[in-house]
C-alpha cells in the first residue's frame, strides 16, 4: 500500500496568450477550475495505476468536493482531516505552447500535525511506501515514523527546498526529481546524485526521458521519452511519481516501473488539467505509443 503525506488543492486554471511578464495585467482566455495539489495528483495517478493508495492530509470546510473527488478516483480518504484554514488553491497560468507558472497558496496542507500523521502510520505494514512532496508539513516525523516501521521512504522534492533536501534524503529509498532540481540541488549541496544518501534517485527530463541513478547496483541508466504532443504540461511529473510507485509498489522493477510511468507521463502532457485528467491504467496498456 501507498501512504501519500500530500497536499490538496482546487487548481484554477487560466488559459493566456503567454505567460505575464513582471508588472503585466493580462486578460485570460477560459478559465477552468479542479482537483489538484502535487499530493492529490500523485494518489491519484497511483490509484489509477491500481494501486491501493491512503491519502494523509488536509482540507478546510470547503474542502468536502475534494474528499469526494478523490474517493470517486479510488484513494482512500479517511485520513484526511477538515481543518480550520481553508482549502489550499493554486492559480495556474497555461500559455499555448502548454507551459506554465503557478502562485500557491497552501491553506489547510500547513495545518497537517503530527498526530494526524502518526494516527494514519500506524496503521501502516512493513514494505508499505510512504510517499511524500514539499507542499505539507511534517515530512521530517512522518519520515522517521516511517523508518521506526519499516516503510520504504520515496521522496518526492518539489517544489525545491535545499535544506529540506539535505534533512530528509539519508532517510529516503527512493528520490524523484526533475531536471531543473536535480541541477538545484547540486547547486546546493555539490553532491552528484551517485554521491547522495540514497538507494535510488529518479530524474524527469521532459522530453529527453528520464534517468535513473542506482546507487545500491552502480548503475546509471537514461530512458528515451515517448511520443507527446503537449498541451499542458501540469501535473504530468506528479502522474510520473504516481504510476512509479504503483508500479514499484506491484513488485515491478525498476526499468519496467519508470517505462509504465513514461507512458503514463505522454499522455498526461496532451491534456488540460491535473488530477481530473490523470489517465488510467486500461488507457495507458491500449494506447499504441507507435
Amino acid at each position: 500500500m501507498i501512504w501519500n503525506l500530500g497536499s490538496i488543492n482546487a487548481d484554477n486554471f487560466y488559459r493566456v496568450p503567454h505567460l505575464p511578464e513582471p508588472g503585466e495585467t493580462l486578460a485570460a482566455t477560459g478559465f477552468d477550475r479542479g482537483l489538484g495539489g502535487k499530493g492529490a495528483n500523485m494518489s491519484v495517478a497511483a490509484a489509477r495505476a491500481a494501486a491501493r493508495v491512503m491519502h494523509i492530509g488536509a482540507v478546510g470546510a470547503d474542502g468536502a468536493w475534494a474528499k469526494d473527488r478523490l474517493l470517486e478516483y479510488g484513494v482512500d480518504t479517511q485520513h484526511i482531516s477538515v481543518v480550520a484554514p481553508p482549502t489550499g488553491h493554486a492559480n495556474i497560468c497555461v500559455d499555448p505552447a502548454g507551459e506554465n507558472n503557478i502562485v500557491l497558496y497552501p491553506g489547510a496542507n500547513h495545518a497537517i500535525t503530527e498526530q494526524m500523521i502518526g494516527a494514519a502510520l500506524a496503521e501502516a505494514s512493513p514494505g508499505d511506501f510512504l510517499l511524500m512532496q514539499n507542499e505539507t508539513l511534517g515530512q521530517q516525523f512522518a519520515a522517521e515514523t516511517a523508518q521506526t516501521l519499516g516503510l520504504r521512504v520515496a521522496y518526492a522534492a518539489a517544489p525545491f527546498d535545499a535544506e529540506a533536501v539535505a534533512g530528509l534524503a539519508h532517510m529516503a529509498d527512493l528520490l524523484i526529481l526533475n531536471e531543473v532540481e536535480a541541477a538545484q540541488l547540486l547547486a546546493a549541496t555539490g553532491q552528484e546524485l551517485s554521491d547522495l544518501p540514497v538507494d535510488d534517485v529518479v530524474v524527469t527530463l521532459g522530453g529527453d526521458g528520464c534517468k535513473w541513478v542506482s546507487n545500491r547496483g552502480n548503475i546509471t541508466q537514461t530512458y528515451a521519452a515517448y511520443p507527446a504532443d503537449p498541451v499542458d504540461t501540469t501535473g504530468a511529473g506528479d502522474t510520473f511519481t504516481g504510476y512509479l510507485l504503483a508500479g514499484l509498489d506491484r513488485g515491478m522493477d525498476m526499468a519496467d516501473a519508470i517505462d509504465l510511468a513514461m507512458r503514463a507521463g505522454a499522455l498526461m502532457v496532451a491534456r488540460h488539467g491535473t488530477a481530473d485528467v490523470i489517465p488510467d491504467l486500461k488507457e495507458i496498456l491500449d494506447h499504441d505509443f507507435g
